[in-house]
This record gives structure tokens, C-alpha cells and sequence, in this order.
């Protein structure tokens, strides 16, 4: 008798989650993941913020490579790099290439017209004997 309802029972929590789930997936389709996937995640930023993810992500990316070694990421980057070459061809990494390289050139020119206004208006500051940080003012400048 105890053997009869162990065979009833037989069948394990995973086995029982792996069921249910291909039920579901049968009932509603793949993107039904996709969908509750992607509201569970806004919900989490939500709550928690970006740093979370980028948290869980950095703890991963560490489990990995002390599991798998630092070497892993070069074969797999290669590997990915291969397939998208594979696909799309040579003349695709020359023209990521073309924009990446305008996107760096943008920035830096940003970066500098940035640095050049802080510049300016320190110099407005300490032309005008405005408190400096710290609360000491700034003698004017000898013109």
C-alpha cells in the first residue's frame, strides 16, 4: 500500500513546475513569457533601480569566471562575433565602425566645449571676486 501512493505521488516539484509551464506555454504562447518577463522586470527597476541589475549582473559575470575562467568571454565574444560576421558580412563591422567613430569624435568635442564653459565661468567667478568653494573669496584678476 505505501509503495502504491509512493507512485502516485511519484513525480518531483520540478517535474510538476516543467508540466505546468509547457501547459501554459501550450495555452498562451512563448510571448506570454516575454510579456510577464518584461513587467516583472520594470516592476524591479521600479523598486529597486538600474544599480540592482547591474549588482546581479557584475555577481554573474564573477561566478563565471571563477567557474569558467577569464578566457570563457574571449571564446564566446569570438563566437559571437563570427556568427554576426557569418551573417551579415564584413562590410556591417565597417560601418558600426564609421558611426562608432563619430559617436567618439561627438562626445569628445562635447566634452571639451563642456570643459571650456566650466572654464570660462570660473574665470567669470574669480573676475568678479565671487566666494570660491570653501567660502573664501577669490581676489579679481590683474588685467
Amino acid at each position: 500500500m505505501a509503495e502504491e501512493a509512493k507512485k502516485k505521488g511519484a513525480m518531483s516539484v520540478s517535474e510538476a513546475g516543467r508540466k505546468g509551464g509547457q501547459t501554459v506555454r501550450d495555452k498562451y504562447g512563448h510571448s506570454f513569457y516575454e510579456e510577464i518577463g518584461r513587467k516583472g522586470g520594470e516592476t524591479v527597476k521600479a523598486e529597486r533601480g538600474r544599480s540592482f541589475y547591474e549588482q546581479i549582473g557584475k555577481k554573474g559575470g564573477d561566478t563565471v569566471k571563477a567557474e569558467r575562467g577569464a578566457g570563457f568571454y574571449e571564446q564566446i565574444g569570438k563566437k559571437g562575433g563570427d556568427a554576426v560576421k557569418a551573417e551579415r558580412g564584413t562590410p556591417f563591422y565597417e560601418e558600426i565602425g564609421k558611426k562608432g567613430g563619430h559617436k567618439v569624435r561627438q562626445l569628445i568635442e562635447e566634452g571639451k566645449k563642456a570643459a571650456s564653459e566650466a572654464l570660462a565661468a570660473r574665470n567669470e567667478e574669480l573676475d568678479e571676486g565671487v566666494a570660491a568653494v570653501g567660502g573664501e573669496v577669490a581676489p579679481a584678476l590683474p588685467e
